[in-house]
């Protein structure tokens, strides 16, 4: 098994599949080859309107549902529109994302080093330090509900989470606009797959999530582009994923039926959906945790653009038990606690001690 990032850069993702907790049969290198990769030109990921839910009574949310579980079953993406979250929300929240990189000093980001709270590391994770395996040109920081003055409690600690008190409210309107397409989301998938739509009603209610400001900094334009892209080959390890369709190009899909890349660009104002290894675990395989990485941008002035995206992850509580929904045949998959799930997967990206049995 690899253990540097330098050799990350040229690593395939089976080198890591002792730590898997689903079943992932595909085999890609986790970095962007110079040359030699294959692109689906064709293949376009499918839009589903939220609308239909919202607004088109018992019909609607069953034409979204299957628009919806279609698109999941066959690639694991989706767009999302008319879901009704503003778009002076995004443009806000990515304004605030830029300041909060390039304003904030290294000194007042360091004593907010990510650490494992419950399942999910949180915290601030340096440019080349979000895993251990590959040095992704990212600066991440993850804040999960706990980060976010949701109930309004009287003796919410700020400070314990933010180096800059006045950024959590600009980013807590953007979660709480959100936060009310769970449940929607959930139903429809659970409604898809023959299940009860209210199954996860309970767990999903004012539960955790993991949402990251992430900022690709401008290369410096003198240098060459170093190899590997920017973000490497990965599954998400969660329910879904909600991704504000970013600005800058980058996003790109595996479609595991052809082993090609797909170029995700997605209209402003939409979402980008995608479903992760604890749906994977709990529709028996049905819906797949589906790769994704960020590249380069083709456009040689993208590159000079810094690169923002505010992914936001749905889980489960730690104490949560992840298990084969009804009615989906015999399970592949033994039920699971979400802590010993999410971190004995993530330790590919923390190391083996960041496991925990539970």
């Amino acid at each position: 098994m690899p253990n540097t990032q330098d050799q990350g850069v040229n690593a395939l993702n089976r080198d890591f599949s002792q730590f898997d907790q689903v079943n992932k049969p595909q085999s890609y290198r986790l970095s962007e080859a110079a040359e030699g990769e294959a692109f689906d030109e064709d293949f376009v990921i499918r839009t589903c309107d939220l609308s239909d839910f919202f607004n088109g009574g018992d019909a609607g949310k069953q034409r979204f549902a299957q628009s919806l579980g279609e698109a999941m079953e066959e690639i694991g993406f989706a767009i999302l529109v008319g879901h009704g979250v503003p778009q002076s929300l995004y443009t806000q929240a990515e304004q605030a994302c830029a300041r909060f990189f390039e304003t904030i000093p290294m000194a007042e980001r360091l004593p907010y080093l990510a650490k494992r709270h419950g399942s999910v590391n949180q915290g601030y994770f340096p440019i080349k330090e979000t895993t251990i395996i590959h040095p992704d040109l990212v600066e991440g920081w993850v804040f999960c509900r706990r980060a976010f003055d949701l109930e309004r409690k009287p003796d919410f600690d700020v400070g314990a989470f933010w180096p800059r008190p006045e950024y959590e409210p600009i980013f807590r309107a953007l979660v709480q606009a959100q936060e009310p397409l769970i449940a929607p989301i959930m139903q429809s998938i659970l409604r898809y797959l023959g299940c009860d739509p209210h199954l996860y009603d309970k767990r999903l209610t004012a539960t955790n999530f993991g949402f990251r400001l992430n900022y690709y900094p401008r290369p410096d334009p003198s240098a060459a582009l170093p190899l590997g892209g920017r973000m490497l080959g990965h599954e998400d390890v969660d329910l879904f994923t909600l991704l504000p369709a970013p600005a800058v190009e980058g996003l790109q899909v595996l479609n595991r039926r052809n082993m090609k890349w797909i170029r995700l660009k997605a209209p402003p104002g939409s979402i980008i959906l995608n479903t992760g290894d604890y749906m994977q675990r709990i529709s028996n395989d049905r819906l797949p945790s589906t790769t994704h990485r960020v590249s380069q941008p083709r456009d040689p002035s993208a590159r000079l653009q810094p690169r923002i995206s505010l992914p936001m992850a749905i889980y489960v509580w730690e104490d949560e038990i992840l298990e084969v929904l009804p009615g989906l045949g015999e399970p592949k998959y033994p039920p699971v606690s979400a802590l010993a799930f999410h971190t004995h997967t993530t330790a590919k990206y923390y190391g083996p001690d960041y496991a925990v049995s539970g």
